[in-house]
């Protein structure tokens, strides 16, 4: 079978044996999305080798567990955990201290034509979720997981710093809840196609204008300037959640979240059911952040693709 891989530092198109399932359902992947995290992936984050890529959906090809979910297109939580840990029998895999992750611990990912999941890992996708719009339900369940965190109210007013596709997820999913949404961007065309959603674009060089007023401000950009930014629009004893995993060492003044009293909140995973609650609801189109479709043949090419300034989504299809 076909298989994006990192071997020795080198991200490649290779041909490899089926997977073995060993009790594991074996999913043959429709399409899968190219997340920034596999381009950091690529540049050496985590030390990870093998096949990339952890937002796919797909259809169930075997399962001796539960072979009723055969012919079933499902998407699968990326988290796998030991089963037998207090965290796992809390139902919280993905802080298991000994799990692997989809595509970027200790695991092969999806940008595939097959892989392997426990049936636990996986949920049915309805048939009114098209394959392009159930890729996003990892990404989406990131960004919805803030509300497993935080009640968030329709008066919660809320900013979210990064206009990325996580940034731009992350206000659509929160506006669900909260009536006061506004996503702090540097891009205004990024920022428009998320004002298709209940959500208000405002360009950072104008942020300020919006006072420190804000509940909950979500930094999204991945950048050290994002911090700042954060800080200057939370009110006194207002919530900061850290959404991207930023590598760098930020610089920030330190006293300020002691003076005012702000609680950092460190977010990743989140569930995948409300996720695909979201999608089937149909509220926004993430559709709209979909900038290309590459062939799992070209992958090498997409992921050069994805890593380009202004780009969005990048699909792969495993059917060319």
């Amino acid at each position: 079978m076909r298989a994006l891989r990192l071997e020795n530092k080198k991200l490649r198109l290779s041909e490899i044996p089926v997977p073995s399932r060993e009790g594991e359902a074996l999913i043959r992947v429709l399409r899968s999305g190219v997340c920034n995290t596999d381009i950091e992936i690529v540049k050496g984050y985590a030390g990870f080798e093998g096949t990339i890529g952890h937002e796919f959906v797909g259809v169930v090809e075997e399962s001796d567990a539960a072979p009723d979910m055969i012919g079933k297109r499902v998407v699968g939580e990326i988290n796998v955990g030991c089963g037998v840990c207090e965290r796992c029998k809390k139902h919280d895999a993905r802080h298991c201290e000994k799990r692997t992750v989809l595509g970027i611990v200790g695991r092969d990912g999806c940008h595939a034509d097959l892989l392997t999941l426990p049936v636990r890992n996986l949920l049915e996708v309805p048939d009114t979720i098209p394959d392009e719009e159930a890729i996003f339900a990892e990404p989406l369940a990131a960004a919805y997981g803030i509300t497993e965190q935080l009640e968030i109210l329709p008066e919660t007013k809320i900013a979210v710093i990064g206009d990325g596709k996580l940034g731009i997820l992350c206000a659509w999913s929160l506006g669900t809840k909260s009536k006061e949404l506004f996503l702090v961007g540097k891009h205004q065309s990024k920022l428009s196609i998320a004002e298709k959603g209940n959500v208000e674009g405002v360009l950072l060089e104008n942020s300020a204008k919006l006072g420190r007023d804000f509940d909950v401000v979500v930094e999204a950009s991945g950048s050290e300037s994002g911090f700042e930014t954060a800080l200057n629009l939370l009110k006194p004893r207002g919530k900061l959640v850290l959404k991207s995993t930023f590598h760098g060492k930020p610089t920030w003044e330190a006293w300020r979240i002691v003076v005012d009293e702000i609680t950092i909140i460190g977010s990743r995973c989140g569930l995948f059911s409300p996720a695909l609650d979201l999608l089937r609801q149909k509220k926004f189109d993430v559709k709209e952040l979909i900038s290309a479709e590459y062939p799992i043949s070209k992958g090498v090419e997409a992921i050069g693709e994805a890593s380009k300034k202004g780009v969005m989504k990048v699909m792969l299809s495993m059917e060319s």
